[in-house]
C-alpha cells in the first residue's frame, strides 16, 4: 500500500469566496496542470481528498470507488454524512480522478473497486474524513463566537452554540475552517449514536438513471467524434492474414480502416456504417499456435496437472495418515467451466489522442490502470493522460482489466480527433477475460459414525494474481485461487489444501464476481453434502455438528434453514439444498434453494432463502439488493453458464447460446440480515458464490443425482 503524509495528502487552499476545489500536492506538476489549478474557482474548505464544502454549504464527496450497480454511491456517502453530521440529501458526488496516491484502495494498493471491498476498505477512512471536517467546522464556529468547541454541536450542516442558540451554516464557516490546521486524528462516533449507518436509504443514483441523465461510458458524445467497431483474432495469438480495405471504404459513412495486426477497426460516422464496413473487410486470419485448441484439451491439461502434488496452502494434522486409517474414504473430482461476464454494457472506450496529451472516457473498475495503459501506449507522462470515469453498466470483475482501453488508445493514435470504440456483443463474448476453468480433487475420511476425520482439497487452475498483482502471489500460492478453501470452518482434525498452478494459454482469464469462492464454495459445500449422505445424516444437522468453533456460521445456517422451512415435505420432483459460505470477504452466508426437476430434466428454481451476517450493515436495502442480484447472477452461471472452445474459437456468441436467467424464471429471494457490530464484511460477490452449491444440493435432493461438473442443466441432460 502507498503511504501518504498529511502534507502530501492535501493542500488546503483558501480564498475570499467561491466554490470548492480539492487542492492536492502530487509532486511535480506540469505547466498545464498548474495553469488549470490557477484558473479554477477559489476553494473554500477541502480538509482531505474526499470532501469539499462550498461557501454555499454544498457538500461534495469525491468518490474514489466506482458505481456499477452495487450501491457504493449511496453507502459510501452514508459513511461520510454520518460523521460530518449532514443529511444524505445534502451530499453530492463527483467521480474521483485516477490517483493511486490519494485514492488507493488500502486492501489492494491501487485505485480499485473490486473484491467486495468498498465498505470494508473505507468504513473507517470515510468516517474519519467526515469527522475531521466536522471537527474543523465546529472549531471555526467556536472561534467565531469565542466559545469552547465543546459547547457547540453540529447537525444537518449547521453548527449550534448550545447555551445561546446561535447558529452558523457549514457554508458560512467554510472559509474560516479552511484556515485551521487539519487535526491528525479525531474521535469517531460510538455505533449506538449512529443516525444514518444501519438505516435503509434510497439509492442516490436512481433518479438520474431513471430520467436518463446518468452517463455511462457508451453514452459519451463529443464534437467531431467517429464511431469505431473492431474485430480481434478469433483465436488468441492469431494475426491478420489479409483483408479487402477497398470494399469497406466503399460503404457510405466509413472513414478509415485501422489494421493493428491482431485487431482491425473500422471508424465511421455511426455504428451501423462501422459494422457494415467491418463485415465488408472479409478478414482472413492466421490462427497461430492455438488453432486447434479445444475444451477437451484444457480439461486434459488440468487433469494431468491434478495428478501432481501442489503447494500446501493450509495444513492441520496429518491428513494422509488420517485418510489411511479412516473407516470410510470418499473422493471426487469437481469441475467448473470458463464463464463470461456478459455485462449489459459491452466494452467501450472513447479516446482523443493528441500529440502532447490523451483523453480517455470509459467505465473502469481500475482508473489508475486505465490511465497507466494509455500513458504506456502513447509514451506520454501520466499527468498528460486524463481519464473521465463514468457509471459502469456491469462490472463483475471484467472491468478490473483494461485491455479494451489499451486497444482503443492504439486505434485512437491512428484516427484524427476523438473516436469511440464499441465492441459488439459477439466481440465482447468471444474476446473476454473469462472466469477460469478449475479442476479440483477432494477426498475425506469418515469415522464409524460418519464424522470427517480428514479432508484434502487440491485446487488446479491459473494464478490470476501472479499476473494482476504480482506481490500477492507468494510461495506458489494464489490467495484468490484458494479463497474459501483455506478458511474451511468445519471441525475436521486433519486438513490439507493444495494449489497447483496450471496456465492454459488458449484464453485470457480474470476475476468473475469472486473467483476462488465461485468454485471453492461449490466444491466444499457439494462435497460436505456427499459426506452427509454417506453418513445418512440430514445436511443441515450434519453441518451443525461440525461448526462448534464458528458460532456466526451456525447462526446463519439456523436462520436460513428455519426461514426456508427446512424439513417440511415438498411435492414430488422438488428438493431443497443448503450451502454455507465464509471466505476472505469476512461475511457469513447460508442459503437454502428449492428447485424442481421435471422427468425431462428441466430445472426450475422456485425459492431462495439467504441468511447474511456481514458485520455492521451500512444500508440494509443495498445489502439485500446485492444479495438478490448476486443470487440471480449465480443462478445464470450455475444453470447454464459455460464457455467452450473448438478450433481455438469460443463457440458462444450472444445470449441465444450463452443463457442467462430471464425475468419470468427469477425466483422469489428472501434475505434475512443478522444484526451485528462486527467489522463490515464484503457483500457484492458472496450471493453469487453460494448459489451454485445450494442449487446442486437441491438437485441431488430432488433427483438423487450428484452433479460434480457445472453447468447443472447440461449435466442433468447428459
Amino acid at each position: 500500500m502507498n503511504t501518504v503524509s498529511r502534507r502530501d495528502f492535501v493542500v488546503v487552499l483558501t480564498s475570499a469566496g467561491g466554490g470548492l476545489l480539492l487542492g492536492c500536492r502530487m509532486g511535480e506538476r506540469s505547466g498545464t496542470a498548474t495553469a488549470a489549478a490557477a484558473a479554477a474557482p477559489p476553494p473554500a474548505f477541502a480538509p482531505n481528498a474526499f470532501i469539499r464544502v462550498g461557501t454555499d454549504g454544498r457538500v461534495t464527496l469525491i468518490m474514489n470507488q466506482v458505481e456499477m450497480g452495487q450501491g457504493t454511491y449511496t453507502s459510501m456517502p452514508m459513511l461520510l454524512a454520518e460523521e460530518l453530521e449532514v443529511g444524505l440529501d445534502q451530499v453530492q458526488l463527483e467521480h474521483a480522478p485516477p490517483d493511486d496516491k490519494l485514492y488507493a484502495n488500502p486492501l489492494f494498493g491501487d485505485q480499485e473497486t473490486g473484491g467486495s471491498s468498498s465498505v470494508r476498505a473505507f468504513y473507517e477512512p470515510l468516517r474519519r474524513a467526515g469527522a475531521t471536517a466536522r471537527s474543523m467546522l465546529v472549531a471555526a464556529a467556536a472561534q467565531t463566537w469565542d466559545v469552547d468547541p465543546a459547547s457547540c454541536r453540529a447537525k444537518r450542516g449547521v453548527v449550534t452554540h448550545g447555551p445561546t442558540g446561535r447558529t452558523l451554516t457549514y457554508g458560512a464557516l467554510a472559509e474560516k475552517a479552511a484556515k485551521l490546521p487539519v487535526p491528525d486524528k479525531v474521535p469517531l462516533k460510538d455505533p449506538k449514536d449512529f443516525t444514518l449507518i444501519g438505516t435503509p436509504a434510497k439509492r442516490l443514483d436512481t433518479p438520474d438513471k431513471v430520467n436518463g441523465k446518468a452517463q455511462f461510458g457508451i453514452d459519451v458524445r463529443l464534437p467531431g467524434m467517429k464511431i469505431a467497431t473492431v474485430a480481434a483474432s478469433p483465436v488468441l495469438g492469431g494475426k491478420v492474414a489479409g483483408l479487402d480495405e477497398a470494399k469497406a471504404m466503399a460503404i457510405p459513412g466509413v472513414r478509415q480502416v485501422v489494421n493493428l495486426g491482431d485487431v482491425v477497426a473500422v471508424a465511421a460516422d455511426h455504428m451501423w456504417a462501422a459494422k457494415q464496413g467491418l463485415a465488408a473487410l472479409a478478414i482472413r486470419w492466421d490462427d497461430g499456435p492455438n488453432a486447434s485448441a479445444s475444451t477437451a484439451d484444457v480439461v486434459q491439461g488440468l487433469d494431468a496437472a491434478s495428478q501432481q502434488p501442489g503447494v500446501v496452502a493450509r495444513k492441520e494434522g496429518d491428513a494422509a495418515a488420517a485418510l489411511a486409517g479412516a473407516a470410510q474414504k470418499i473422493d471426487a473430482v469437481y469441475q467448473v467451466p470458463f464463464l463470461a461476464h456478459a455485462t449489459l454494457e459491452p466494452m467501450n472506450c472513447t479516446v482523443h489522442v493528441r500529440k502532447d496529451s490523451c483523453e480517455v472516457w470509459t467505465g473502469s473498475q481500475t482508473l489508475s490502470r486505465a490511465q497507466a495503459t494509455a500513458a504506456r501506449v502513447t509514451g506520454l507522462p501520466l499527468e498528460k493522460v486524463v481519464v473521465h470515469n463514468h457509471f459502469l453498466g456491469g462490472g463483475f470483475g471484467r472491468r478490473l482489466e483494461y485491455d479494451w482501453v489499451t486497444q482503443a488508445v492504439r486505434i485512437g493514435q491512428q484516427v484524427e480527433g476523438p473516436v469511440k470504440v464499441v465492441w459488439t456483443r459477439e466481440e465482447d463474448m468471444q474476446h473476454e477475460y473469462y472466469r477460469p476453468y478449475y479442476y479440483d480433487r477432494v477426498a475425506a475420511g469418515l469415522d464409524a459414525r460418519g464424522k470427517p476425520v480428514a479432508w484434502t482439497h487440491r485446487i488446479v487452475g491459473p494464478a490470476i494474481l501472479a499476473r494482476y498483482l504480482p506481490p500477492a502471489f507468494r510461495n506458489g500460492i494464489d490467495p484468490d485461487g484458494v479463497d474459501a478453501a483455506v478458511q474451511l470452518l468445519y471441525d475436521i482434525p486433519a486438513i490439507q489444501v493444495e494449489f497447483v498452478r496450471h496456465e492454459e494459454p488458449v484464453l485470457n482469464t480474470t476475476f468473475w464476481r469472486g473467483v476462488g469462492p465461485t468454485h471453492n464454495v461449490f466444491v466444499i459445500e457439494s462435497f460436505i453434502d456427499e459426506l452427509a449422505a454417506a453418513a445418512k445424516a440430514d445436511p443441515v444437522a450434519y453441518r451443525r455438528t461440525l461448526l462448534s468453533k464458528a458460532p456466526r456460521a451456525r447462526a446463519v445456517l439456523d436462520l436460513a434453514a428455519n426461514a426456508a422451512g427446512w424439513g417440511r415435505p415438498l411435492p414430488a420432483g422438488r428438493g431443497r439444498g443448503v450451502a454455507l459460505l465464509f471466505s476472505g470477504w469476512g461475511s457469513y452466508l447460508a442459503e437454502v434453494a428449492e428447485v424442481e426437476v421435471s422427468k425431462a430434466g428441466e430445472l426450475r428454481v422456485h425459492r431462495i432463502v439467504v441468511a447474511v451476517d456481514c458485520g455492521t450493515v451500512i444500508n440494509p436495502d443495498t445489502v439485500k439488493a446485492q444479495i438478490e442480484g448476486g443470487v440471480n447472477f449465480g443462478i445464470s452461471g450455475a444453470l447454464w453458464g459455460e464457455i467452450t472452445l473448438k478450433n481455438g474459437r469460443v463457440e458462444q456468441s450472444n445470449f441465444n447460446n450463452y443463457r442467462v436467467l430471464r425475468m419470468n424464471e427469477a425466483p422469489p429471494i428472501e434475505v434475512h440480515l443478522v444484526r451485528s457490530l462486527e467489522a463490515p464484511g464484503g457483500i457484492g460477490e458472496p450471493g453469487t458464490s453460494i448459489t451454485g452449491p445450494a442449487l446442486a444440493n437441491a438437485v441431488f435432493a430432488a433427483t438423487g443425482k450428484r452433479i460434480r461438473r457445472l453447468p447443472l442443466v447440461s449435466a442433468l441432460k447428459a
